[in-house]
Formats: C-alpha cells, sequence, structure tokens
C-alpha cells in the first residue's frame, strides 16, 4: 500500500504538522516518498455517533436479511464523517459491519431490554422486572461493551410516560452488566425514571429531557454520562400530536420539548459529560452527525465542547484512540477551521477510513 502523507492543523491542538498513513494506521515519522493528500487544512479525529440505529431508516425498518440497506446506512453515517458508531440497541446483530473494511467501526448495544408493550413492537426483547439482571447479563454478552434497557414509555393503563423498572431491579442489573464487562444506558424521556438509574449506577443515560437540578447533582456525584439526541428532541411535538388518546401523555412530551434546552444547558454547565449521538434512523437521516453537533452548539455548548462530544472526547470515553501514533487512520480533513464554523463539519473535503480515503 503507497504510504499517503497529510498536512494540516490536528484539532483539538493549534499545531499544523504531517501526518502519514502506513498500512492503515497513523505515524508522526516522515515516510520517504509518501503520496501528498493535503498540504493545508483541518485535520480532525473520525467523528463518533454515539446514538445510532442502523437497522432504522426514515422510509421504516430495515429487514435482517436487507444486508444492502444496512450497508447504505452504513456508508452514509460514514460519509457524514462519523468513522465509529455506537448502535445504541439492534433488534439483529450488526457484528458482521466490523469485519468490513469501508464501514466505520460499529459499538453494540446488543437488544433494547423492555417489558411487553413498553417500547417498540419487534424491537425488544420482552424480559420481566424480575429477569431483568439475567437478561443484561445475555445482551452484554451479545454487545461490546454495552446494555441498552427502556427506562420509561407510556404506560397506557396510566395515560403518559411511566418506569419500567424499581430501584432494586435496576441495582441487580447493573452489578450483572458490570460483572459481564459492559457498561448500561437507558432510553429516558421523564423526570420520574431517572432518580432511580442513576442511584443504581447506570453509566449513560440517553435523550434526559426530564432531568432536573437535583438529578443533575446526582448525575455529578455517580459520574454520569448523557447523549440528549438534540435533533431527535425536536420532534416531540409530532409525537405528541399523533398521541390523542392520551392527552396527558402528550401535554407531558410538549413539556419536554419546551424545557429541554435550558435543562440540557443546565446539565453542561455543570460539568456533566455530554456525547453527541444523532439516534439516526426513523424520522432522522443517516449521516447527519454534524447537525446533532450544531444543535448541541444551539442549546449552549462551546463550538470546542460541541466537536469534542463528536470526536475526540467521545473517542476517549469509547476507548478509542484519536490522532496518536499507531492509532488506526480514521479521521476527517476540512478545508477550512471547523472551530470558527461549525457548519464547514457538513462538507467534509475527504472522509479517512482505516487509510482509505473517501
Amino acid at each position: 500500500m503507497t504510504a499517503l502523507r497529510f498536512t494540516g492543523v490536528l484539532l483539538p491542538t493549534d499545531v499544523e504538522r504531517d501526518l502519514y498513513v502506513v498500512d492503515g494506521r497513523i505515524t508522526f515519522d516522515p515516510v520517504p516518498g509518501a503520496e501528498t493528500v493535503t498540504r493545508r487544512g483541518y485535520i480532525v479525529p473520525g467523528l463518533v455517533d454515539a446514538h445510532c440505529h442502523l437497522w432504522n431508516s426514515p422510509d421504516g425498518f430495515v429487514q435482517a436479511d436487507d444486508v444492502p440497506k444496512q450497508r447504505l446506512n452504513a456508508q452514509l453515517t460514514r460519509d457524514g464523517g462519523a468513522t465509529l458508531i455506537r448502535d445504541c440497541g439492534s433488534p439483529y446483530d450488526l457484528g458482521w459491519m466490523n469485519d468490513e473494511p469501508d464501514l466505520p467501526e460499529v459499538i453494540r448495544a446488543g437488544k433494547h431490554i423492555a417489558q411487553d408493550k413498553r417500547y417498540i413492537a419487534g424491537v425488544y426483547t420482552h424480559t420481566e422486572p424480575v429477569d431483568l439482571a439475567a437478561q443484561m447479563t445475555v445482551e452484554a454478552r451479545r454487545g461490546d461493551g454495552w446494555v441498552k434497557i427502556v427506562g420509561d414509555w407510556i404506560d397506557r393503563g396510566v395515560g403518559d410516560l411511566a418506569p419500567l423498572w424499581e430501584l432494586p431491579e435496576l441495582r441487580a442489573g447493573m452489578v450483572a452488566a458490570h460483572e459481564a464487562g459492559a457498561r448500561v444506558t437507558a432510553h429516558t424521556f421523564s423526570e420520574q425514571a431517572l432518580p432511580d438509574l442513576i442511584a443504581a449506577g447506570i453509566d449513560c443515560i440517553e435523550h434526559g429531557t426530564g432531568i432536573t437540578d437535583e438529578i443533575i447533582a446526582s448525575m455529578r456525584e455517580h459520574g454520569t454520562a448523557l447523549v440528549p439526541t438534540v435533533v431527535n428532541i425536536r420532534n416531540f411535538p409530532s409525537i405528541a400530536s399523533g398521541a390523542g388518546k392520551y392527552p396527558v401523555y402528550a401535554k407531558h412530551m410538549l413539556n419536554l420539548h419546551e424545557q429541554h434546552p435550558q435543562r440540557l444547558r443546565a446539565a453542561y454547565e455543570a460539568g456533566i459529560e455530554m456525547f453527541a449521538g444523532t439516534d439516526a434512523g426513523g424520522g432522522i437521516a443517516h449521516g447527519s452527525i454534524a447537525e446533532e453537533v450544531l444543535a448541541l452548539n444551539g442549546i449552549g455548548m462551546s463550538p470546542y465542547d460541541a466537536l469534542g462530544a463528536a470526536s475526540w472526547r467521545a473517542r476517549e470515553w469509547l476507548r478509542r484512540p484519536g490522532l496518536v501514533e499507531g492509532a488506526p487512520a480514521d479521521f476527517v480533513c476540512f478545508e477550512r477551521n471547523p472551530l470558527d464554523d461549525l457548519s464547514v463539519l457538513r462538507t467534509p473535503e475527504r472522509v479517512v477510513l482505516g487509510g482509505v480515503i473517501y
């Protein structure tokens, strides 16, 4: 393989230097005769979509045997700049993607764990509360160091969002998953589910629109991370409009939507670790990590922190290297500095994955 040379400012530093790619890996040792690819610009560690669903698309669920559509979703994500994906719960195994050199690495979270009729039909493993810990162990073995539980969903008997699990069940589940070597994350919209999830020792919260000052304090105490999926939260009014039989639920969703900018900004200002995830699939197109970074900036996150939440900080959180000697050559090149204008992220000049330019 021909050695490649990229020259540019390596973010998050402000240092311009030469980066070489040899056999799909990064080196900073000069390589005589390397082919020059860029002479200027900005080089960012491969972007991360920390909440993505490759089994779903805006035009509907992708069937387990529809490999071309699954590949397309991953390719769209790659072409948007993301070379690393946390597939945050999947009804079937996408591990085969990690054997495909042209696709981003996929960190799997197993199958969603929920109770009967308390999540999207056909997507989750139906689990009774008494079996939560055992099922979390099973999903830990199916994943790549993550387990995904559904923390709350509409309870049609109540007519509103309600937690699925009680504190003793959650504590047992966290112990089981952690002993199996996995971290745990949970889908939550409401205020009610969060205290027990955090007290039980959960590692991450998805969406988190129900956070309050008290919950933020508890998250700080326990070191709980947050992936807010801000672009997805914008869909709450349409969810509410389709919930005519459940007016209390509809009003709750509208309130969560109205309050989410200040609640998320409060979490950020309190120092909660926040990372970028698109929740792509459903009504959100794959390859839209740039839009999520812009949305994080829109709720008050600095450009530096918003980009870091989708790049160097997210890679560290997911235990993957950035632009360091010997690391896989996964990075994105831009003509202009995205820290000066985050909209630059929408138009990457080059996406490099495993040393191959896309």
